[in-house]
C-alpha cells in the first residue's frame, strides 16, 4: 500500500502540502510502515526541515538500516557532518540495527569532509568486517576517502585492490591524482585506462583530465584530449564543454576558447559565460571580459557571485572606477550577495586599485562575516599602499576576534614588520609559524624579505640556506636583502649560483644584481649580466634599461650609459633622473644641462629626484648661477624644496665660497637644518678656512641630533685640523654616547673580472709584500715629481692611519699597477670621500705610469690622467 503514495511526495512542492500527507499517513496507519516513514524523512529534509526529518525518525519504533542511512545522508547533505558521525556510533553501539551497505558511503564522506583519519580507519574497518570490502559503491568512497583527505598512497591501495573498477573509480583516483598535485600520474592513470580498454571515460572522467592538462600546462596535451572527447564521441555536456574552456584559457590558448564559446549557444550556461570572462581576465583582455559581460545581458543570462568577482576584476584592472561602481550597484540592486562575503574581496581590490582605501575600508567595514580571505585582502591593501602601521594594528585586531593567520595573512604581516623595521614583531610572528608548523614556500619568502628590509642579513640567509626546493622568488628575495644592504659581493656570488644551477631568473632578478655591480663599481661583471640578459630576451624594459643606465653610469662608462639611454623606447622621468645624475657625478655639467632642457623640451616635468640630481651636478661643477636658477624654478613645477635639495644648494654655495648666503639659507629654513646641510656648510667652512664662523655656531652645530657618523666625523676633523682637542674630544665623545662608530674607509679595485678590497693599513692580502714595496719605491720617484705626503690630521687618533702611504686609495691603486699590463684603466671604488693625499698622490701616478685612474667616491667620479684630475681639484 505504502508503495501507491510514492507519486503524492512527488508532488508535495511545500512543507504544508508535506504536513497534509504526513497527517493523512498518521490517520491511516500507514506512517508505522518504514518505506513511508523513511520517504517522509528525506523529504522534510529537502524541503528545508531537518528537524522535522529527525523527529519523525526519534518516534519510529524500531528504524531499520536503510531508514538510519538516509537519516545520516540528509545530515551529510545539510553540512552537519559532525552530527552525521555521531548518529553512525550511536547506530553501530547502541542498536541492535544489522548494518547495510547504503550506510557506508555516507559515513565516508563525513569521514572526508570533517578530515578525520582516525574514525575513516574505524570506518573501514568495520567495512571489513561486515564483508563488504568488494562492494564496488563503498570501495570507491573509501577511495574518495583517502584521497580528499591528502593519503593518495592509501587511495591506490584501495583502487588496486579493486577486483572490478568502473567509469566511477577511474574518474575517482584520477581526480585524486589532480587534487593531490599530482597531475602527471592523473594523466598516465588515464591513459592506463585507455590501453586497458575496460571501461570508456565518461564527461566525469574528461573534466579532471582537462583540468590535469591545464596544470602541467601543456597545450599540447590539451589538443589531444580534446580530439579525444571528439573522436570517441563523449558526450559534450555543459560542464565538460566548460571545462574545455577553463583549460584552453590557462594553456593561453585564447582562440580555440572563444571558439569552444561561440559554437555551443545550446550548452551556454551561466558557468559557460563566467567561464569566458575569466578566461579573458587570464589574458589580460579586460576590456573583452567585460564586453561578454555585456553581451551576456543581452542574451538575458543571469549572472551569479562568481561572475560579478570577474567583472569586478577587469574593471579593477582597467582602472575604470566608474564602471566598477556601477557594478557594484548592479549587485547590490540585484541583492547578490547583502552581506558582501563572496565580493566583498574583490570590491576592496577595485577600490583599492583606484587608489580610493576609504572605499576599501568601507567595502570591508560592511563584510558581514569577515573571513580570513577578506582580512587577508585588507592587510594586503594596506601593505601595498604604503601604510604598514595600519596593517600591523588590523593584523592584531584579527586575532582578538578569534580569527587565526594562514600563511597569506602571516607574509602580509612580515611585509608590513620589514617596511618599518620592526624586526622585534617580526621575530615574534617567526616564533609562531615555527610553533604551529606553517612553514610554506610563500611564508619563508616573506621572512627572508623581512629580516633582509630589517638589516638583519645573516638571519635572512639562515632560512634560505635551509629551504630544499628553492623558487625563483626565493632566490631573487635573498639576492635583493644582500644587494639592499650592500653585500653586493654576496649577491653577485648568490646570482652566479642561480647561473650555475640553472635556474630560470626573471626582471627582479636581474635588477637586483646590477644594483649590486653599482654599487661596486663592477663594470667587466655589469658588461656580462647585459650580454645575459639580451640573450634571455629582457631587453626593451624601461625599469632595466634604468638600472643599466644607471650601472654604467656608476662604473666610470659614461658612454655605454649613454648609449643604453639612447637606445631606449621610452623613457620615464626617473630614466632622465639617472642619465642626469650619471653626467653630474662625472663632473659634465654642460651635458647635464643639456639633458635637463631636452627633458622640458619634450614636455616632461620633472620631480624632486630630477632637481637634487641637477642641483648636485652644479654643485661638483660649481656652477653656482646655474644652481641658482634651477633651485628657484622649482617652484615652477609645483615641487617643494625638501632638506636634499636644500643641502645641495648650501653645499654649493659654500664650496663656493659664499658662505654668508649659505647661512641665510639655513637660518631661513622652514624646518630645522639636518646634518645633511649643516655638513655642507661645514666643508664649506673648513675648505675657504673660515673657523671663526664655526666657532660662532658650535651650539648649533652640537645640537644637531643625528646617527650620521660622517656629520661628527667631518666636525671633529676640523677640530683636528685647528689643533682644539677639547673640541674634538668633546664631538667624539658625542659619537660614543650615541654608540656610533666611524665607518672604516675601505676601497675596491676591479681586476680581471674579479672585486679586491682593500682597508686601511690592510695586510690581509696575499700580495701584501709586493704592494708595500711598490709603494715604498715610488716613494722617492713620487717626491721628485713634487708630491709630499700631506699627513691627514682627520686620522690623527688612528696611529694605524697615521701612515697616509698606507692609505686603502693607493694599496687599491698599487695592486692594479702591479697586476695589470701597461696602460690599462684602472677602475676603483671609494666607500668615503677621497682625501686630499690621495687625490695629489693618484694625479701624479697617472702621469709617472701614463695610467688612466678612474676613481668613485662618495660624491662623484675622478678621472686621473696625466697629473691632472677631471674635477679640477673642485671637489
Amino acid at each position: 500500500m505504502t508503495v501507491l503514495y510514492m507519486p503524492l511526495f512527488r508532488r508535495c512542492t511545500n512543507s504544508r502540502t508535506l504536513s497534509q500527507l504526513h497527517a493523512h499517513l498518521f490517520i491511516t496507519g500507514l506512517h508505522s510502515h518504514p518505506p513511508a516513514t523513511t520517504k517522509l524523512i528525506e523529504s522534510y529534509y529537502q524541503m528545508g526541515n531537518l528537524e522535522f526529518s529527525r523527529r519523525v525518525f526519534d518516534t519510529f519504533p524500531r528504524p531499520d538500516s536503510f531508514m538510519w542511512g538516509v537519516l545520516i545522508k540528509c545530515y551529510v547533505w545539510g553540512g552537519f557532518l559532525e552530527e552525521a558521525i555521531s548518529l553512525y556510533h550511536v547506530m553501530v553501539n547502541q542498536t541492535q540495527t544489522q548494518i547495510s551497505n547504503f550506510v557506508f558511503p555516507s559515513v565516508l564522506k563525513a569521514c572526508s569532509s570533517c578530515g578525520d583519519l582516525g574514525v575513516g580507519g574505524k570506518v573501514h574497518g568495520r567495512v571489513i568486517k561486515c564483508g563488504f570490502e568488494s562492494d564496488a559503491v563503498i570501495e570507491t568512497s573509501l577511495l574518495c576517502m583517502y584521497g580528499e583527505m591528502g593519503y593518495l598512497d592509501d587511495a591506490c591501495k584501495v583502487f588496486d585492490t579493486m577486483p572490478v573498477r568502473d567509469v566511477v573509480a577511474w574518474s575517482s583516483i584520477i581526480l585524486n591524482y589532480l587534487q593531490n598535485g599530482q597531475a602527471r600520474e592523473g594523466l598516465e592513470t588515464f591513459s592506463q585506462m585507455i590501453s586497458l580498454a575496460v571501461v570508456e571515460p565518461d564527461s566525469v572522467t574528461m573534466l579532471s583530465v582537462a583540468e590535469a592538462c591545464a596544470e602541467l600546462g601543456s597545450l599540447k596535451l590539451g589538443r589531444s584530449v580534446h580530439g579525444f572527447v571528439v573522436r570517441r564521441e563523449i558526450e559534450m555536456d555543459a560542464s565538460l564543454n566548460n571545462s574545455l574552456i577553463a583549460m584552453y584559457g590557462k594553456l593561453a590558448d585564447l582562440y580555440s576558447a572563444q571558439k569552444l564559446f561561440g559554437t555551443v549557444s545550446c550548452l551556454m550556461t551561466t558557468a559557460t559565460w563566467t567561464q569566458m570572462i575569466s578566461c579573458y581576465n587570464q589574458s589580460g583582455c579586460f576590456r573583452q571580459a567585460m564586453n561578454v559581460f555585456v553581451e551576456m545581458q543581452e542574451f538575458k543570462m543571469e549572472p551569479n557571485q562568481v561572475t560579478m568577482m570577474g567583472v569586478l576584476c577587469a574593471c579593477a584592472r582597467l582602472g575604470r572606477v566608474k564602471e566598477g561602481k556601477l557594478v557594484h550597484g548592479f549587485v547590490i540592486r540585484r541583492a547578490m550577495d547583502p552581506e558582501l562575503d563572496t565580493l566583498g574581496p574583490a570590491l576592496m581590490e577595485l577600490y583599492a586599485d583606484s587608489g580610493n582605501l576609504r572605499g576599501c575600508h568601507k567595502v570591508f567595514d560592511a563584510i558581514r562575516e569577515k573571513t580570513i580571505l577578506s582580512w587577508n585582502i585588507i592587510l594586503s591593501i594596506l601593505v601595498r599602499n604604503g601604510q604598514p602601521e595600519e596593517a600591523l594594528l588590523l593584523f592584531m585586531q584579527m586575532q582578538t576576534q578569534g580569527l587565526m593567520p594562514d600563511s597569506y595573512s602571516l607574509a602580509s604581516s612580515l611585509s608590513a614588520c620589514g617596511d618599518i623595521g620592526f624586526s622585534q614583531l617580526g621575530d615574534q610572528i617567526h616564533g609562531y609559524i615555527i610553533k604551529t608548523g606553517k612553514f610554506n614556500e610563500f611564508v619563508q619568502n616573506a621572512l627572508i624579505d623581512m629580516y633582509a628590509k630589517c638589516g638583519f642579513v645573516h638571519s635572512a640567509y639562515k632560512i634560505f640556506e635551509k629551504i630544499k626546493e628553492k623558487s625563483v622568488v626565493t632566490w631573487n628575495s635573498m639576492v635583493f636583502g644582500f644587494s639592499q644592504n650592500g653585500y653586493s659581493v654576496e649577491a653577485i656570488t648568490l646570482f652566479d649560483q642561480m647561473h650555475m644551477n640553472c635556474v630560470k631568473m626573471d626582471k627582479l632578478t636581474f635588477l637586483s644584481v646590477i644594483q649590486a655591480c653599482s654599487h661596486l663599481g663592477y663594470l667587466e661583471k655589469g658588461k656580462w649580466i647585459h650580454h645575459k640578459l639580451i640573450i634571455n630576451g629582457l631587453m626593451e624594459d624601461s625599469y632595466l634599461d634604468t638600472a643599466l643606465t644607471d650601472m654604467y653610469s656608476k662604473c666610470g662608462d659614461l658612454q655605454m650609459a649613454h648609449g643604453v639611454f639612447d637606445r631606449m623606447s621610452e623613457r620615464s622621468i626617473v630614466s632622465w633622473s639617472a642619465m642626469i645624475a650619471g653626467y653630474g657625478k662625472h663632473g659634465q655639467i654642460n651635458a647635464a644641462i643639456s639633458l635637463f632642457d631636452q627633458m622640458l623640451g619634450l614636455g616632461i616635468k620633472p620631480n624632486d629626484i630630477t632637481f637634487m640630481h641637477i642641483l648636485s651636478a652644479c654643485s661638483h661643477a660649481g656652477a653656482v648661477e646655474e644652481g641658482k636658477l634651477y633651485f628657484n624654478s622649482m617652484a615652477e613645477f609645483g615641487v617643494e624644496p625638501n632638506q636634499d635639495h636644500f643641502a645641495c644648494i648650501v653645499d654649493l654655495l659654500s664650496r663656493a665660497g659664499d658662505l654668508t648666503e649659505a647661512y641665510r639659507i639655513i637660518t631661513s629654513l622652514p624646518f630645522p637644518a639636518d646634518s645633511s646641510i649643516w655638513g655642507a656648510f661645514l666643508n664649506g667652512c673648513r675648505i675657504h678656512k673660515k673657523m671663526e664662523i664655526i666657532k660662532n655656531i658650535e651650539k648649533n652645530l652640537l645640537d644637531v641630533d643625528t646617527a650620521d657618523t660622517g656629520y661628527y666625523t667631518l666636525l671633529s676633523n676640523i677640530y683636528a685640523e685647528e689643533g682644539t682637542w677639547d673640541e674634538f674630544r668633546k664631538a667624539r665623545s658625542m659619537m660614543k654616547c650615541k654608540g656610533l662608530r666611524k665607518v672604516p674607509g675601505y676601497s675596491t679595485i676591479e681586476v680581471d673580472r674579479r672585486i679586491y678590497r682593500f682597508g686601511p693599513g690592510d695586510t690581509s692580502h696575499s700580495q701584501t709584500t709586493d704592494i708595500y714595496r711598490f709603494l715604498e719605491n715610488f716613494r722617492t720617484l713620487v717626491h721628485a715629481q713634487g708630491y709630499d705626503s700631506e699627513p691627514d690630521n682627520s686620522m690623527v687618533e688612528f696611529r694605524k692611519e697615521n701612515n697616509v702611504m698606507s692609505h686603502s686609495e693607493k694599496l687599491a691603486i698599487a695592486f692594479g699597477i702591479i697586476n695589470t699590463r701597461p696602460g690599462t684603466t684602472l677602475r676603483i671604488s671609494k666607500n668615503l670621500r677621497v682625501c686630499r693625499d690621495c687625490h695629489s698622490f693618484a694625479k701624479i701616478i697617472s702621469k709617472i705610469t701614463g695610467r688612466e685612474i678612474v676613481m668613485r667616491d662618495l660624491n662623484r667620479f675622478h678621472c686621473f690622467k696625466n697629473g691632472s684630475c677631471s674635477c679640477k681639484d673642485y671637489w
